[in-house]
């Protein structure tokens, strides 16, 4: 079996309100998904939801009604936001299924049998929001906070097994330097050397003191701790333990994203939980960063947590989509604005991809009746476009490669102006009243294959639009059977098919007046 590219967003927890991180880290997951796919790659995307741990008990025991119906009622959320960014993902886990608990089981008897897990007692301090073990120092530093931005911290007292991760400390430092990529972007991996360099202590991995949770096997009498269970959704869904040369086939994971917040949990704890259970360990961690709103710090108590149902609503999922991958480099922080997604609407879409589509339909319908021509000699603009255009297909490629979708979006923009460039230059309306038929014909057909390259290097980023672009074009052949190299191919769009202009792809965004 062929080695797939596997790519994850953490699972989210079940009890949250969908906002703008999880989109960003989904949306972000698909676009890398689509990208991978259009290079004919076999892929395989996977989110979910994290649902065992206190909170959910606690919440749960609030509503009168068990945890399992609390976790059935509020999953759809994140599975119909899925819908609604046109989320490609090619399962969804939930760490209540069965093939999950087995799954989690069977690591946790791998690590008890290297012996990597031992019986203790733990007393400390727990985040119960964060479902995290808390050390003094940073109880310290969560007592400083305002009372209405510190965290549901508790003292904790009760037996508890732990895994022996002091004992993995100088193997995580090798496997850093040996795999400087294995936590991007850089940066973040000093971050954690550093972390590691200053010491492990044991981690304790199971809790007596609430019940909604996989058993430890053997002793019931404990549950193990959410993050060694949420963590281990990424082998169950590969085929761990159940179908061996399935999971041969996809693990390890190409790339886990992941919000900085949580990477100290995927950068030290799961690769040490791998390395105990003897399984390879995934090829990198991708930490991004937080989104801020107009300068200020996302939270319920300030209501300006941004609902990613509502941006989709608003604005269009591709068009939301575009502005989270365009707007900051990823894996840096960024701020959130209406007026930011109103600028690139008008700028970037409307002025920029939109205008170009729709004159340069709507020139085919006025002079050539709808129908692409076929092109006369090419000059010298037109092979610098044709030039622009295969660098271009390398340009995205490279960025790609990097996950800097800035950096791909920003060059796919860049072609575009030049074309816009190219079309006010050429002025196709000039050479129909003058009637310079045949270089009328090869402008339009050079700015309707710019056009066709276009629709498939932004189809990873704003699908939808992708594939309306080519449908208007009035190509018969399946946007789904295109691959990266057609865009370089001179064949990409072919004299004769029929083209539609419709409406405006991207309209001006207008703040709506009563």
């Amino acid at each position: 079996m062929s080695k797939a590219f596997y790519v994850t967003t953490p699972i989210y927890y079940v009890n949250d309100v969908p906002h703008i991180g999880h989109a960003y880290t989904t949306i972000a997951a698909d676009a890398i998904a689509r990208y991978r796919r259009l290079k004919g790659d076999d892929v395989f995307f996977l989110t979910g939801t994290d649902e065992h741990g206190l909170k959910i008990e606690r919440t749960a025991e609030a509503n009168g009604e068990k945890p399992i119906e609390l976790a059935d009622r509020v999953v759809k959320r994140f599975q119909n936001l899925s819908q609604v960014l046109n989320i490609t993902n090619d399962d969804f886990i939930r760490t209540t299924e069965k093939r999950h608990e087995r799954s989690v089981v069977e690591i946790f008897k791998r690590i008890e049998h290297a012996g990597d897990i031992y019986l203790d007692e733990y007393e400390g301090w727990y985040d119960v929001r964060n479902e995290a073990f808390i050390t003094d120092t940073q109880y310290e530093e969560i007592m400083e906070l305002p009372q209405e931005k510190r965290p549901l911290i508790e003292r904790v007292k009760e037996e508890s097994y732990f895994f022996r991760l002091s004992r993995y400390q100088d193997r995580l430092l090798e496997h850093y330097r040996k795999f400087p990529g294995f936590v991007q972007p850089g940066y973040r991996l000093n971050e954690v050397v550093r972390f590691v360099e200053g010491g492990l202590k044991d981690l304790s991995v199971s809790r007596t003191t609430f019940n909604w949770g996989i058993p430890v096997p053997g002793n019931p009498r404990h549950v193990i701790y959410v993050w060694f269970d949420a963590l281990t959704n990424y082998i169950t869904a590969a085929g761990f333990p159940d179908d061996p040369e399935r999971f041969a086939g996809i693990w390890p994971a190409d790339i886990h994203l992941v919000g900085k917040d949580i990477l100290r949990f995927h950068a030290v704890f799961w690769p040490a939980f791998l390395m105990s259970a003897n399984i390879p360990l995934p090829k990198t961690v991708f930490a991004h960063g937080w989104w801020t709103v107009e300068g200020e710090k996302m939270s319920k108590s300030l209501g300006n947590v941004v609902d990613p149902y509502q941006m989709a609503d608003e604005f269009g999922a591709d068009v939301f989509r575009y502005f989270l991958l365009r707007e900051i480099p990823f894996g840096q922080d960024g701020d959130f604005s209406k007026n930011a997604i109103v600028s690139r609407v008008n700028g970037d879409l409307a002025n920029g991809l939109g205008n170009l589509v729709s004159r340069t339909l709507g020139m085919l319908e006025r002079y050539r009746g709808g129908k692409i021509p076929a092109p006369g000699p090419p000059g010298g603009s037109e092979n610098s476009i044709h030039d622009a255009a295969l660098s271009l297909i390398g340009q995205v490629d490279e960025a790609m490669t990097e996950t800097a979708f800035h950096k791909a979006l920003g060059a796919i923009w860049e072609f575009i102006a030049l074309v816009n460039r190219y079309v006010d230059e050429e002025a196709p309306w000039t050479l129909a009243k003058e009637k310079k038929e045949e270089r009328l014909d090869t402008v339009l057909f050079t700015i309707s294959r710019s056009i066709g390259v276009v629709s498939i290097l932004i189809h990873p980023f704003m699908p939808s639009s992708s594939e309306e672009i080519w449908k208007r074009l009035g190509s018969t052949e399946p946007f789904s059977s295109l691959r990266l190299p057609d865009a370089g191919d001179p064949g990409l769009i072919k004299p004769g098919q029929a083209v539609v202009k419709g409406s405006s792809l991207f309209p001006r965004y207008e703040e709506k007046t009563r």
